[in-house]
């Protein structure tokens, strides 16, 4: 079963976020708490760690701007 990567909230006005940089590449195993990506606020770049264990399916690109909720990504 798929776990989706979710744009997490990373603030209470914080609505979108720009996908920074993929830290793992594609079909890499990942492992539960693994910094998995970099994600940009209005105030801060912060990296995002993987909420399961499993195999990176990418679904969105770096360097584009997404809501809150956009699956990024799966874990497979």
């Amino acid at each position: 079963m798929s776990v989706e990567i979710i744009l997490p909230q990373l603030g209470f006005a914080m609505q979108d976020g720009t996908l920074v940089e993929w830290l793992q590449p594609e079909g890499s195993e990942i492992e539960t708490g693994q910094p998995l990506f970099s994600l940009e606020t209005d105030k801060s770049v912060q990296e995002v760690e993987s909420p399961a264990s499993g195999k990176l399916r990418i679904a969105k690109e770096v360097g584009e701007s997404y809501p809150v909720g956009t699956v990024l990504g799966y874990l497979e």
